[in-house]
């Protein structure tokens, strides 16, 4: 695969070049021994099997700390407990509906493979937690405890927590986890997330760093989280974005790097890289490269 990318990289040519460039930053920057490494993602590629590639970054310990959205968290505790299913972009989705299962792009989700196991597992979790008398939680901190628990290697957050890696979720209750632990606050209302603690976490890691950098795929507030906490030690220094949105609209998604060193989210003389298209595409083709780099 490494040799495929600095062939993709020497032949040029639009995304070929790209991802050859990319390649070169993301090698750069794990080997760089100062800097903090940042790995942002939506949770929809977490339910495609480039959940492999990211279980696999994180189990190699390639990047120190990871912002991501809740469903990151359903998919992945789903998925080690229960199966998925190929499917078509192109279903009767009324139809799918009426039979209980959900689509996710082409991938065919039953319900007894998300919210009915998800609801099995987390609220018996969370039972657990509140019968050791603590009561106040910092997302990271229970995310962890959940990794444990799973004890399960084909998940992320179990090597996240192996591994002493901290799971940032901004948005915490925008999902199936974070309304899981609002359930259970109905009945236990001394149960407490503290997010500030968790910004506090991204804080010290940044105030306290030489460098950063970052792999940030797709856009939204996993992304957005990344790049305005870097802000505050004058932006990363290295960067890597695959995306699949366009600019003309304004939007973060679309932005490409060159925006964010107008905020000084990232620095003037970062080495930086956007590459437009499919991550379940790109990112083999970017971790596969690191495998034999480092």
């Amino acid at each position: 695969m490494d040799e495929l990318v600095r062939q993709m990289y020497s032949s040029g040519g639009f995304t070929a070049k790209k991802v050859g460039i990319a390649a070169n930053i993301l090698e750069n920057m794990i080997k760089d021994r100062d800097c903090v490494r940042f790995l942002s993602f939506p949770a929809c590629i977490i339910a495609t099997g480039s959940r492999g590639i990211i279980r696999d970054m994180v189990k190699q310990k390639m990047f120190d700390v990871i912002i991501t959205t809740c469903g990151t968290l359903d998919h992945d505790i789903a998925r080690a407990n229960r199966e998925y299913y190929h499917g078509s972009f192109y279903h009767d989705d009324a139809k799918l509906h009426q039979e209980g299962i959900n689509r996710l792009g082409n991938i065919l989700i039953p319900n007894e493979s998300y919210g009915i196991v998800l609801e099995g597992i987390m609220q018996s979790v969370l039972k657990e937690l509140w019968d050791s008398e603590r009561k106040e939680w910092t997302v990271h901190e229970l995310i962890w405890e959940f990794g444990k628990r799973m004890d399960n290697e084909e998940s992320i957050i179990y090597w996240a927590q192996k591994n002493g890696i901290p799971i940032l979720v901004p948005g915490i209750t925008d999902g199936a986890f974070g309304s899981q632990l609002w359930m259970f606050y109905q009945e236990h209302r001394d149960f407490k997330i503290d997010v500030f603690k968790d910004e506090q976490i991204l804080a010290d890691i940044v105030f306290s760093s030489k460098k950063t950098g970052a792999l940030m795929i797709g856009g939204g507030i996993s992304k957005h989280h990344t790049i305005w906490w870097n802000q505050f030690k004058d932006g990363l220094d290295y960067v890597v974005y695959i995306t699949t949105a366009q600019e003309f609209d304004g939007s973060l998604s679309g932005a490409k790097i060159n925006e964010a060193i107008s905020w000084g989210k990232v620095k003037e003389d970062a080495k930086h890289a956007t590459v437009e298209g499919d991550a379940t595409v790109i990112l083999p083709l970017l971790f596969g490269a690191a495998l034999g780099r480092l």
